[in-house]
């Protein structure tokens, strides 16, 4: 077959492409349309059915809410990943990851659709100017104009971008599961809003609709933008490009060696090491329990670093003492698993980063039940804590299992001298976790030196089994 014949051919998919999308896609954003603008007038004339339903669901779905505890964590866990910090955040590393596989237009694609949609929407609400609910029993509490929902309508818009960017380049089956992720997301997002009782029934739909709409609108320009520059028409949606740009969109090339060679002889040896790592920290753990902290000299240090405590020591170790948290911990890791995937073009990095945090939270959990060492006899600045479970430091020991991990994949990764001192200086992250803890009153220094041996040895372990980079100039 000639390069002509398989030219025409691919351009005769592609357009076959475009024709079926556009026949589902226009009848949708046409009804998307046409929904916006009839629940904008019926909002802003105060139809009266449309309120009294409205009011119905929000008192009902909020008094289910104030009356289940567990209900209300949930939904207020699920409603940040809607929040503009969380947002903002997954648009940078998409477009990271777009600009570090040379993809400049669709990063600018993503900058600008995702700004446009959280610029847009304050805009609506101002011009509409809904107050938000006012219900029996608040459960949450939150300032500004009601309609449309901005967590409804920038969750679509931003969870949208990355899917038409990033979903045409996936085999069927991934592309399914980013498909029903997407919308998973999305939908839950909006159903939070009215279970707190911070929006309407039709400010979520409006907020789905006005996102849709936008999306569709950013993307058409788009898309005209790149037929206009001369760039092949791949298809109608943004990660529609040519078959060469379409594997710098895939996290890992189509043909690729295997993540891990080896993988039950991989989580044998990972097995093996944990066992072998769990007897020497309980074994040292019991003992500095057994001696006391008066007798190894522990309290002394902890008890004057609390006596010449300083407001302004506080308030600059306590953002170290954040950054070690679960959830801080969490979040730059899948970041940079992210970010490492993209730049090595392999899952190594990732499964290393996942492998190191849960190893490190599995021993430092199993330790600290078994020891069980009380807390520091001092004042803590953290009274929630628990009494006992302080050995070994779980802050420390996942803020070095994280930044050593990714000290360590910078450093192996190349010689360049500037990213190896970039490496060295992301050690300063544990110290000084470690030096609030001490500060704060929550750890002895046996607990700390215990944190460190244990991610410092699982780190070597997981490197080890894992092999996650290889040296680069």
């Amino acid at each position: 077959m000639t390069v002509d014949r398989l030219d025409e051919e691919t351009t005769r998919a592609a357009t076959g492409r475009y024709a079926l999308r556009s026949a589902v896609a226009l009848p949708a954003v046409a009804a998307a349309g046409a929904g916006f603008a009839v629940l904008t007038t019926l909002v802003g004339a105060g139809w009266e059915p449309l309120l009294d339903t409205d009011r119905r669901v929000s008192d009902g779905a909020v008094a289910q809410v104030a009356e289940n505890r567990a209900l209300y964590e949930v939904l207020s866990a699920a409603t940040d990943l809607g929040a503009t910090v969380t947002l903002v955040a997954l648009l940078a590393v998409g477009v990271l990851w777009l600009l570090l596989r040379k993809q400049p237009r669709l990063a600018a694609f993503v900058v600008v659709t995702g700004a446009g949609g959280l610029v847009l929407n304050p805009v609506v609400k101002a011009l509409v100017g809904r107050v938000r609910p006012v219900v029996e029993t608040p459960v949450y509490r939150t300032d500004g104009w009601s309609f449309p929902s901005g967590h409804a309508m920038s969750s679509t818009v931003c969870y949208g971008v990355l899917l038409l960017v990033f979903a045409p380049a996936l085999v069927p089956l991934a592309r399914r599961a980013l498909i029903a992720l997407v919308l998973t997301v999305v939908v839950a997002v909006g159903l939070t809003r009215i279970g707190l009782g911070v929006h309407y029934l039709t400010d979520v739909l409006a907020g789905w609709l006005l996102g849709v709409l936008w999306l569709t609108a950013a993307s058409l320009a788009f898309h005209r933008w790149r037929v206009e520059s001369g760039e092949p028409d791949a298809g109608p949606l943004p990660g529609d490009v040519p078959p060469g740009d379409a594997d710098e969109l895939r996290p890992v090339p189509a043909e690729h060696t295997p993540t891990l060679p080896h993988p039950w002889r991989g989580l044998g040896e990972l097995a093996v090491a944990w066992v072998l790592l769990l007897a020497p920290l309980i074994g040292l753990g019991l003992l500095v329990r057994g001696l006391g902290a008066d007798s190894t000299g522990e309290h002394g240090i902890v008890a004057l670093l609390a006596e010449h405590r300083t407001p302004a020591a506080t308030t600059v170790l306590d953002v170290f003492g954040e950054v070690g948290n679960t959830l801080a911990i969490i979040a730059v890791a899948l970041i940079v698993a992210v970010l490492a995937v993209a730049v090595f073009r392999t899952w190594r990095p990732a499964l290393f980063l996942t492998v190191a945090l849960l190893g490190e939270i599995t021993l430092f959990l199993t330790t600290a039940a078994v020891v069980d060492r009380p807390r520091p006899e001092v004042e803590h600045l953290n009274p929630d804590l628990p009494p006992t479970a302080s050995f070994p430091s779980g802050h420390v020991a996942a803020a070095l299992t994280l930044y050593g991990g990714i000290a360590l994949l910078v450093w192996a990764s190349t010689h360049n001298r500037r990213y190896r001192l970039i490496s060295c200086a992301l050690l300063l992250v544990p110290v000084l976790v470690a030096a609030q803890r001490l500060y704060a009153g929550a750890h002895h220094p046996a607990d700390v030196l215990g944190s460190v041996l244990l991610a410092t040895v699982w780190l070597g372990v997981a490197w080890w089994v894992i092999r996650p980079v290889t040296a680069r100039r």
